[in-house]
């Protein structure tokens, strides 16, 4: 199977109701608060070092099956940029996508250099689904 870096676009950082660990890198994140401040319409963003995905993503991810991840509840608020650079921008429900798997073995994995890297076949469905902001490279092993 082929794997590949992609790095999602960064639509917002880390708000304040965050809950992490700092004395460790990357940071552990408990509780994630994403505070969007552009959003290009890509499916999967970030925020160093967490990924979110639209419920969208997740469902068709689920329906698939895939192995290296989880899901888990964020908060994902606006930023006063978002709506003025954005006005009337809808965004969609997003979903924290925990990635825990093994670079170049499961579908979703943080390589030694912390990017991640992703299966073929997520690419595939992330791509049909739009990613059109993500820098995607081969992951070589």
């Amino acid at each position: 199977m082929q794997y590949f870096y992609i790095r999602p676009d960064v639509a917002g950082g880390l708000g304040r109701n965050t809950v992490l660990d700092p004395s460790v890198h990357p940071p552990i994140v408990t509780k994630l608060h994403y505070v969007v401040e552009g959003w290009t319409g890509d499916v999967l963003v970030t925020t160093f070092p967490c990924y979110l995905v639209t419920e969208e993503t997740q469902r068709a991810l689920q329906n698939i099956g895939f192995s290296g991840a989880t899901f888990a509840e964020a908060e994902v608020t606006t930023s006063e940029e978002f709506h003025e650079y954005q006005p009337g921008q809808e965004l969609p429900p997003f979903v924290w996508l925990k990635v825990n798997g093994k670079a170049g073995r499961d579908d979703f994995g943080i390589a030694a250099n912390y990017r991640l890297v992703i299966s073929k076949r997520i690419l595939d469905l992330l791509e049909s689904l739009g990613i059109p902001f993500a820098v995607v490279e081969p992951h070589e092993q």
